[in-house]
């Protein structure tokens, strides 16, 4: 394996992986275990662990543990260059098409159909999560459901609610057993998706409802229906979901808006990797570190559960929209069609229906 080559492969990832964390991090074991043997199995499960590990998403932080385990630091940096930058040009250039055409009738017909479809991938991507990391733990469903309702309620995501939780697992289980110059709004951008970056865990999806609270609640950068298109942006290209901050950052402050709120919410994932990897092994067997992930885990599937309902009060404002939505979660989760595809064919339904 070159660098050269390792490069590349993320590259074209990048360019054409859909389908989530999940499917990104199965199509690397797939190409680079099973199929090349770049790395063996062992150095790709310690990336996964470590990536499910630490707060950033999953799939680009394996993709840095890879690059690092191959090249050290200039291969993370690279890898994590290039598994990001095909997915944040595409969303780039889907910016400015919707700042420059957005007000044609067109337009907001499409995203009429695809708000509602991206709700639908939202709950799925929930449903699968809460399946997948709280299990029958009576504990993780409890944190689930506290921060699932408090999101809802509140509209927020609150930040220190699910720290809290990763203590109060913590405890529950260990019971005391513990032994260049930028503008003002750029400032802001830069360190509201730095603190972004560092508190999702596991899927791009749980960003979600931490972007809605500070980007329209907060800051009142993005209507409700703006950042809704901001999601459906990121669905219908490949990649990691978290991209979607660059479209956000675009609305906000043009081009440099999308390269410095992406460069902020990737950059918290990239130093997770990079600094612990050395001394991985040491730690990966540290149960307090396992339980307190495992609180904050359970706690931010809660909090996207939650989002679903803020978000579909917005979305869903009609018989049609509720219609777009049952068909566009029946297609997921029991046809298993590629969210890419549901989310824009449902932009094609929501044209035809409000033509």
């Amino acid at each position: 394996m070159t660098f050269r080559a390792l490069i590349a492969y993320f590259l074209r990832l990048g360019a054409t992986g859909f389908g989530g964390p999940v499917a990104l991090a199965a199509a690397m074991e797939r190409d680079l275990v099973a199929e090349r043997a770049w790395f063996t199995p062992d150095q790709y499960r310690d990336g996964l662990t470590l990536a499910q590990l630490a707060p950033g998403p999953l799939a680009a932080q394996l993709a840095i543990y890879l690059g690092w385990a191959a090249y050290g630091f200039s291969g993370a940096t690279a890898v994590a260059i290039a598994f990001v930058l095909p997915s944040f040009v595409m969303v780039l250039a889907l910016s400015m098409a919707y700042v420059h055409y957005g007000e044609m009738p067109w337009i907001a017909h499409a995203f009429y159909g695809i708000g509602a479809a991206v709700i639908a991938v939202i709950l799925r991507g929930a449903v699968r999560l809460a399946s997948r990391t709280l299990a029958k733990d009576p504990t993780l469903w409890a944190l689930f459901a506290i921060n699932a309702i408090v999101t809802a309620v509140t509209e927020r995501e609150l930040v220190s609610l699910i720290l809290v939780s990763g203590f109060v697992l913590l405890a529950v289980r260990l019971r005391g057993l513990l032994a260049l110059p930028l503008s003002e709004t750029l400032w802001q951008i830069a360190l509201y998706f730095g603190q972004a970056g560092a508190v999702v865990f596991g899927s791009g999806l749980a960003i979600v409802p931490f972007l809605h609270g500070g980007v329209v609640e907060k800051y009142h950068w993005l209507s409700e229906r703006q950042f809704l298109d901001a999601v459906a942006v990121a669905m219908i290209t490949p990649g990691p979901v978290v991209i979607t901050v660059a479209f956000i950052g675009y609305l906000v402050a043009g081009a440099a808006g999308a390269l410095v709120a992406a460069v902020a919410v990737f950059l918290p994932c990239y130093l997770f990797v990079v600094i612990p990897a050395p001394y991985f092994h040491r730690i990966v067997g540290n149960r307090p570190l396992r339980l307190f992930i495992d609180g904050v885990t359970a706690a931010a599937v809660g909090a996207i559960a939650g989002a679903v309902i803020v978000l579909g009060r917005r979305a869903l404002i009609d018989l049609g929209a509720a219609a777009i939505f049952v068909a566009a979660l029946l297609l997921l989760q029991w046809k298993r069609v590629p969210e890419a595809i549901v989310v824009v064919a449902a932009g094609v339904v929501g044209l035809l229906l409000l033509a």
